[in-house]
């Protein structure tokens, strides 16, 4: 695991709430065992043993959504219509993987929806991906939460925004997505569509 992406791992697992936008793939706490092995192949850089590793970290992570203690985070992920359409190694992989957002949706504290490409422009596009974290208050409530992060990723590094016009700024981009993205029960209607066009390939 890279230096820069242990930081983030770690607030992910301190976090109360998780709000995620993604712009061009399935993001990996949502990501099937083998949609992952075949990202991980992806231009050829890390072994085989190295490649078993990072699935087995990204499957771990998972596991957040289901804790009892302290209680799961809340995920609010929206997934732009690309990211369901743009298939990883072939057929049988993606359309397994696209049943996987809404299994995990079905869980209380997991809510999981499109941004369709109809919308046209709008602010995730000049954003990109990113992650705002927000976290909980301490124990008895006698001190504020700590600061909410938004985490952007690159190939070989990330950023860790805090300052509140940094904050405010993806706020803003936040609710604009929230404002344009479908329902849950449209996101399962249009997986349905794209895997049934997948199968028929």
């Amino acid at each position: 695991m890279p230096k820069w992406f242990e930081l983030y791992v770690s607030l992910e697992a301190a976090a109360s709430r998780l709000r995620r936008y993604d712009e061009s793939l399935i993001p990996g706490i949502l990501q099937t065992k083998e949609h992952a092995h075949a990202f991980y192949r992806l231009g050829g850089i890390l072994s085989e043993e190295e490649r078993e590793r990072a699935v087995q970290v990204r499957l771990q992570r998972q596991a957040l959504l289901f804790r009892r203690l302290p209680s799961a985070p809340r995920l609010e992920s929206v997934l732009s219509e690309a990211v369901l359409t743009r298939s990883v190694d072939g057929p049988a992989v993606m359309t397994a993987q696209l049943d996987r957002p809404t299994k995990v949706a079905e869980l209380p504290n997991v809510s999981v929806r499109v941004l369709p490409l109809a919308v046209g422009p709008q602010p995730g596009a000049v954003a990109g991906s990113f992650v705002i974290l927000d976290f909980p208050a301490t124990k008895g409530g006698r001190a504020a939460p700590e600061p909410s992060v938004v985490y952007s990723e690159s190939l070989t590094g990330a950023l860790y925004l805090d300052k509140p016009d940094e904050l405010a700024a993806y706020e803003r981009v936040w609710r604009g997505l929230d404002a344009l993205s479908l329902g849950e029960a449209d996101l399962t209607d249009m997986i349905k569509n794209i895997a049934g066009e997948m199968r028929h390939d």
